[in-house]
């Protein structure tokens, strides 16, 4: 019997997706989530086999969410928004589901989960950059058993960290299991600029480029933090801030 949660904020996509899993003799329906950070909980709680995950939802995500489950389960996305369809299945997700969808296509994806198809990971939907707007004016970490919301206009700079990144906020940092090119990609060009091999700098936190002896250079951050600027990307922050 395979366990499966269903996570949505719509009561109807909830009451849908019970009415079409109560067909089916070897899926056990054991929690109903209407939030991401519900979702979360009960994931890394009841460890499910299978999830029914929408992607915009209050407070959090589906692909927020799925980057701070210790759990791993097999994704079916269930949502009306057909935007999301390539960075689904550029992924491992099992399906995706567009809303409204018929007990013949929900059959079809359970068909996939049954035959094995994917392997049982969803790396690959976190790891694949996104050009959304919500998520990209945000970050989402968890520590513990909080979860915290990070605004990308109020970090500092991140710095690279092992398999981690360190999110500088002031004095403060949070740490998030990404890599520095991920957040090259995702955080906004505009803003965001990589000056070191392992920083990544706000530009509106610039304060000041300090010059070093041979040619080295740092950059003062408006905190008075001071991050090192490589060789090779000091003509390109320059160019950058217009000087």
């Amino acid at each position: 019997m395979k366990k499966v949660i269903i996570i949505d904020d719509e009561p109807l996509a909830r009451m849908i997706v019970k009415e079409y899993l109560s067909e089916l003799y070897d899926f056990e329906l054991i929690a109903e989530c209407n939030d991401g950070f519900e979702g979360v909980k009960k994931i890394n709680e009841l460890k499910p086999d299978l999830i029914f995950l929408d992607i915009q939802m209050p407070k959090i995500n589906g692909f927020e969410m799925l980057e701070i489950i210790s759990h791993v389960p097999k994704v079916i996305f269930t949502t009306a928004f057909d935007e999301y369809a390539i960075k689904a299945f550029e992924s491992n997700a099992v399906d995706y589901l567009l809303k409204p969808f018929t007990q013949d296509r929900f059959n079809s994806a359970i068909q996939k989960v049954n035959q094995n198809l994917l392997p049982n990971s969803v790396e690959k939907i976190i790891d694949v950059p996104n050009k959304f707007r919500e998520e990209n004016s945000r970050i989402v970490v968890k520590e513990g058993s909080e979860i915290s919301i990070i605004p990308t206009e109020s970090i500092d700079y991140i710095e690279a960290y092992d398999d981690y990144v360190k999110i500088y906020l002031g004095s403060k940092y949070h740490l998030k299991k990404k890599t520095l090119a991920f957040y090259e990609n995702q955080l906004d060009a505009t803003n965001f600029i990589r000056i070191h091999r392992s920083f990544i700098l706000n530009i509106t936190k610039l304060n000041k480029i300090e010059s070093m002896e041979k040619n080295a250079y740092n950059a003062v951050l408006t905190s008075g933090k001071r991050i090192p600027i490589s060789r090779t990307m000091y003509p390109i922050l320059k160019s950058k801030l217009g000087i």
